[in-house]
C-alpha cells in the first residue's frame, strides 16, 4: 500500500485537561479555573472520545501521547489510567511510546508523579516559566522557586525524561539577567528545554494591560533578539542544541509528540478545545472540539465532542506543512511539499532568499538560517502559496 503522508510525521494522541488553580495573566489557552471536578466523569468522558476517535483510526500504530491543558497534574492518577487503557484497547503502541503530562511544580501535585508513573507516564514537562520570586509574581505562577526546584528533582528520581519551560524577555529583564538564569536551569542537569519569548496575546489580562498602557518595562525588538541569540549559543554551548526555534534538547531527548506536530503527522485531539488532524481515506480532516467543558460534556453525551471536522485542501496542507516544518532545524522535504498539491516554490523567491541568507536547500529539502529564524514568520510568508 502506498504511503499516506501523515505517515511522514507520525501519529499521536493530545488530551487537553481544561481546569487550572489560577489563570496566569500571559494564557490564552483554553482553561478555566474550578474548585470542584468530578473526576470519574471527566475520566470516562475523555475515555469515551478517545475509543470514538479510534474508532476512525483503525490499524494505527500510536507514537505518543500527550496531556496538556490547563492543568493536567490536578488530574487523578486513576483518570489518567482510564484514558490510557482506552487508547491501547484500539490502537497500537509503538514499543517506544513516549507519553507525556504537563504538570505544575507545587508541591501537593509532585506528591502525584509515583502515580502517573505507574499509570504509564514516561516523561513529565514542568511549568516552570521563572527562576526568579519577582517575575513568577508577575506571571500569576502559584509555585516559588524552591518549589519549582523541588518537583524537578522529584521528577528527575521518577521519570527518565523531564522537560521544563522558561520565558524570557518579561518586564524589567536585563541581557545579562538572562544569561544568569538560562546558566542556572543549563545546571540542573535537564535534558530538554523550552525557552519562549514573552507574547502578549490580546484577551489576555496581560493584553489588556498592555493595551492600557500598564505593561511596563518590556525589551524592545533589539534587546529581545539578543536574548533569543544569547539563548541559542548558552543552549548549543551546554549540549542542548535547538532542534525547533524555542526548544532545546540533548540528541535523542526531543519530544516526540511535538515532532508529530512540527513534521504535518496526524494526531488525535480530545477534550474540550482540542483541535486534531486525521486523515481517512486519504483526505486530511481538521478537527475542533467545543471549548466550553460543560457544552463539551453534553456533546460527548450525544456521542462526539467535536464541533467542526472540515476537509483540509492541498493548497492548505502546504502552507500548514511549511508554518510546522520550518520551525524545525531540519526544515521541511520537498519532495512532499510538491505531492501535496504539485507546488514548487518559485526559482526567484528562493533565490532572493538564499541572497538574503534567510534560508538554505539542497536538492530534497529547505530550511531556515539562524538569521532567518528571527524572522521566521516574515519568511514564511514568502514561501506560502
Amino acid at each position: 500500500m502506498a504511503t499516506e503522508d501523515w505517515q511522514f510525521g507520525g501519529f499521536g494522541l493530545y488530551v487537553h485537561w481544561p481546569f487550572c488553580e489560577a489563570k496566569c495573566p500571559y494564557c490564552d489557552f483554553n482553561s478555566h479555573v474550578t474548585q470542584n471536578i468530578d473526576q470519574t466523569i471527566w475520566a470516562d468522558a475523555l475515555a469515551r472520545e478517545v475509543r470514538r476517535v479510534a474508532d476512525l483510526t483503525p490499524g494505527r500504530v500510536l507514537n505518543s501521547i500527550f496531556f496538556g491543558g490547563g492543568t493536567p497534574s490536578l488530574m487523578e492518577a486513576a483518570t489518567v489510567q482510564k484514558i490510557l487503557g482506552a487508547a491501547q484497547e484500539t490502537w497500537t503502541w509503538a514499543n517506544d511510546i513516549e507519553i507525556t503530562l504537563e504538570a505544575n511544580p507545587r508541591s501537593v501535585e509532585a506528591a502525584r508523579f509515583e502515580g502517573y508513573a505507574e499509570a504509564g507516564v514516561n516523561r513529565v514537562s514542568l511549568g516552570v516559566q521563572a527562576l526568579r520570586a519577582e517575575d513568577l509574581r508577575r506571571l500569576g505562577r502559584l509555585h516559588d522557586v524552591h518549589e519549582a526546584k523541588t518537583a524537578f528533582d522529584i521528577a528527575r528520581s521518577v521519570f527518565d525524561r523531564v522537560s521544563f519551560d522558561l520565558i524570557y524577555a518579561r518586564q524589567g529583564q536585563s541581557l545579562s539577567d538572562w544569561e544568569v538564569e538560562l546558566g542556572e536551569a543549563l545546571s540542573m542537569s535537564v535534558d530538554h528545554l523550552s525557552l519562549y519569548q514573552l507574547t502578549i496575546e490580546q484577551g489576555t489580562a496581560f493584553g489588556d494591560r498592555y493595551n492600557a498602557g500598564r505593561l511596563k518595562g518590556l525589551p524592545d525588538e533589539d534587546l529581545a533578539a539578543d536574548m533569543y541569540e544569547v539563548t541559542q549559543a548558552l543552549c548549543s554551548a551546554a549540549g542542548l542544541p535547538s532542534y525547533e526555534v524555542s526548544n532545546h534538547a540533548r540528541p535523542g531527548s526531543e519530544s516526540r509528540h511535538n515532532l508529530i506536530y512540527w513534521n504535518y503527522g496526524d494526531y488525535a485531539g480530545v477534550g474540550p478545545g482540542a483541535h486534531g488532524r486525521l486523515t481517512q481515506n486519504g483526505q486530511k480532516f481538521a478537527t475542533v472540539a467545543a471549548s466550553a467543558p460543560g457544552k463539551w460534556l453534553d456533546l460527548v453525551k450525544d456521542g462526539r465532542g467535536d464541533t467542526l471536522m472540515n476537509a483540509v485542501g492541498p493548497e492548505e496542507q502546504v502552507a500548514e506543512y511549511l508554518m510546522m516544518g520550518l520551525r524545525l532545524l531540519d526544515g521541511v522535504d520537498l519532495v512532499r511539499l510538491y505531492n501535496m498539491s504539485n507546488y514548487r516554490i518559485s526559482d526567484q523567491t528562493i533565490a532572493d532568499l538564499l541572497d538574503l541568507d534567510l534560508i538554505w536547500k539542497t536538492e530534497t529539502a529547505l530550511g531556515v538560517t539562524p538569521k532567518g529564524r528571527m524572522i521566521l514568520n516574515a519568511v514564511v510568508s514568502e514561501l506560502i502559496p
